[in-house]
């Protein structure tokens, strides 16, 4: 059985790794935050919609939302950052992170559980484990589902 998988890997934080199964990806591509269109009374990550082929794609600002502090501090409303959109039953979100690192493929049978103790609340629904690098850091493996089905967007997207 194929224990190998294709990953995303990005940046979480200033010193965090999280990657993401490539199968649940559609697209990745570079946003322009004046391309987004806010949306009032909706949570503090959820940073509006854009227009992704002629569709309108709920973007949420993936640090903000797993409690780390948001992308959009202080005066970067101008930058660009990488979108990340995942799919899944013809439901798409957009995931706003700083950079994307590297496509990596990781043996998911080496992948450790996620405990209370190295989680914390804000994360915990939506890590599936963790793998440990080369370099002995920690790589979280966020879960693409549950974040696309987290109760946060309501009946939204």
């Amino acid at each position: 059985m194929e224990t190998k998988h294709k990953f995303l890997s990005f940046n979480l934080g200033s010193n965090d790794l999280a990657v993401i199964n490539l199968q649940h990806i559609a697209e990745v591509l570079q946003i322009s935050l004046t391309e987004i269109c806010g949306v009032p009374q909706m949570p503090n990550c959820v940073l509006g919609i854009y227009n992704w082929r002629g569709e309108m794609l709920w973007l949420v600002d993936l640090e903000e939302m797993l409690g780390y502090p948001p992308l959009l501090q202080g005066n970067n409303i101008a930058a660009k950052m990488m979108a990340i959109i995942l799919e899944h039953d013809g439901k798409y979100l957009g995931l706003l992170v700083r950079h994307l690192t590297d496509i990596e493929s990781l043996d998911t049978t080496k992948m450790k559980s996620p405990t209370a103790e190295i989680f914390y609340s804000a994360i915990s629904p939506f890590v599936e484990g963790y793998f440990i690098n080369a370099e002995e850091a920690m790589v979280f493996n966020l879960n693409a589902l549950s974040i696309l089905q987290s109760p946060m967007w309501g009946h939204n997207n």
